[in-house]
């Protein structure tokens, strides 16, 4: 690979059950088939590494850090500190929340220690690493974001008829104790309380009555999926509920920190964060739940959510997210026909083509179409130069 710093990647493709058929594969120019394809993975985290030149991306790193990745980022990080992604969300995800870096590092060496497997179905931490991340939708996207503030919290337990035995709960203990009782309570009293509410929600869903701003859409949604159906009520019903409902618009992007409960509802975005898989889940879904380390990281606060509209750099070609996370910065390069972006890469950056038709040039030469990812290391001076309008994402540090 010699003095090449500009590389063709290839990424994964996850199949899990949540993911769409069509929106990934489309994209990339694979056959749609009946296996859903969730995420497209792009890094150099351990449990799924592109490629570059048929190796792995992490080897390639781990042979010449300083180089690839620049020496401060080597210093830094020693590794390339952040994933990117697209998911095509098709199904709620889990109710999830991500540890801070020194709870990861806590966790992943207590089940170590333990000699808990890294795939078993009960570990909590695949990594030390911690979790921020950003997604910038790329459809009409909706997802569920940290805990309503107090007054909007308090209506809905006085408006929803099946709540008002919550009030005197978060009135006396607040966010803390309130999340805590729905968490551990017993699950037939999980299925006496919501059933009421799952009858009420789900004729109205599957009539179309509701609105997607309307928590009882999104519990309806959640009843009407469920292979167990009115049997087992999920208690990540009660999370609909006490959290923020936020849409956004292509093209509008959302930064969650550690410790914020979120869940991705619908829609397709770009999602760069951490390299790091650590989920710590709360409800709508069938994978382990760990109700007390779930509680240990959860951020027990109002949250305000914040819609990130990007802001213009690069004489205007492109639009950058900025977020306080030190790992990772999302932007898109927009290109019309005959332009030219023209760029020193200050950190590895990762591409991926959304649209268009465009040449890269710089230690290489690569015809770029929609679907294609690429890899320039630290110090790559490169331009790229649109044939038609055309459209990046693009991830890099900081």
């Amino acid at each position: 690979m010699s003095n090449r710093k500009l590389f063709y990647l290839n990424g994964k493709v996850q199949h899990y059950a949540w993911g769409g058929y069509s929106y990934i594969p489309t994209l990339l120019g694979l056959p749609v088939t009946d296996q859903p394809a969730a995420e497209y993975w792009m890094g150099a985290h351990q449990s799924a590494p592109s490629l570059v030149d048929e190796q792995p991306l992490n080897e390639y790193i781990a042979a010449r850090p300083a180089e690839i990745l620049g020496q401060a980022a080597a210093d830094r990080f020693g590794q390339l500190p952040y994933l990117f992604k697209i998911l095509d969300v098709k199904d709620m995800l889990s109710i999830q929340v991500h540890p801070t870096k020194a709870e990861a590092e806590k966790g992943f060496a207590r089940e170590n220690a333990a000699g808990i497997p890294l795939n078993a179905p009960n570990r909590n931490y695949k990594d030390d690493n911690h979790k921020p991340e950003i997604m910038v939708a790329l459809s009409e996207f909706w997802l569920l974001h940290g805990f309503l503030p107090e007054n909007k919290l308090k209506a809905v337990l006085r408006e929803v008829p099946e709540f008002p035995r919550w009030r005197p709960v978060f009135d006396q203990e607040g966010y803390f104790g309130l999340y805590k009782k729905v968490m551990e309570m017993p699950q037939d009293e999980v299925n006496s309380m919501l059933r009421p509410l799952a009858e009420r929600v789900l004729p109205a869903y599957q009539q179309h009555q509701l609105d997607k701003k309307d928590p009882a859409f999104w519990a309806g949604r959640a009843i009407a999926n469920d292979p167990e159906g009115m049997g087992r009520l999920d208690r990540g019903i009660f999370s609909i509920y006490f959290f923020n409902i936020v849409y956004a618009a292509p093209g509008e992007a959302v930064f969650q920190d550690a410790g914020i409960p979120h869940a991705y509802l619908e829609g397709q975005n770009a999602e760069l964060m951490a390299n790091s898989d650590n989920v710590l889940r709360g409800g709508l879904t069938p994978k382990h739940i760990d109700v007390e380390e779930l509680l240990k990281h959860t951020r027990f606060e109002a949250v305000y959510p914040h819609i990130l509209k990007g802001e213009a750099v690069h004489n205007g070609q492109e639009q950058r997210y900025p977020t306080p996370a030190p790992d990772f910065a999302i932007s898109t390069i927009v290109l019309k026909p005959g332009d030219v972006y023209e760029h020193t890469a200050t950190s590895p950056e990762i591409w991926i083509v959304m649209d268009g038709k465009a040449v890269a040039s710089g230690s290489a030469e690569l015809p770029l179409q929609k679907g294609r990812s690429v890899f320039a290391a630290f110090g790559e001076q490169y331009r790229i130069a649109a044939e038609v309008q055309t459209v990046i994402f693009k991830a890099s540090i900081p």
